[in-house]
């Protein structure tokens, strides 16, 4: 969760165990070069098209799911909201060769989505030493007091 004043909350959730997220969270604020690198990112015409595709199927063939990786956001584009689910999820089929199957309903917007992603990545890394046990928000406004 960003606000426009740059203040930020970084929830990671990692889940294991259906029903038992493990969260980490860290607060702060973004330099106002943040802010407009961040607002160049969501104001590019790729990322502003981006809806929610159909969510992927899993294979007839579908044994289990070892991963799921899901990115869903919400932005404020001067009051208008977007809101848009990717949803990656890795799949043990019954097919001999050993290799898993990947099933992707972002794929088709990657491109647009990377550099969002990349700066996620950047953020977390930069507030790795910040995270601490939490509840998960899932990015739901918070008083930061």
């Amino acid at each position: 969760m960003i606000y426009g004043d740059g203040k930020y909350v970084l929830e990671k959730r990692e889940e294991q165990t259906l029903g038992r997220p493990k969260v980490k969270q860290a607060q702060g604020t973004l330099g106002a070069d943040e802010v407009q690198h961040l607002k160049a990112i969501l104001d590019d015409e790729g990322v502003k098209a981006i809806v929610t595709q159909k969510m992927p199927e899993l294979p007839d063939d579908a044994v289990t799911i070892r991963e799921i990786e899901s990115l869903d956001a919400q932005i404020d584009h001067g009051g208008t909201l977007q809101h848009f689910t990717t949803v990656r999820e890795r799949v043990k089929t019954r097919a001999t060769t050993g290799m898993d199957t990947y099933v992707d309903n972002g794929a088709r917007v990657q491109k647009a989505l990377n550099p969002l992603i990349k700066w996620f990545d950047g953020m977390e890394k930069k507030s790795k030493s910040d995270l601490k046990d939490g509840k998960p928000q899932y990015c739901v406004p918070m008083n930061l007091g």
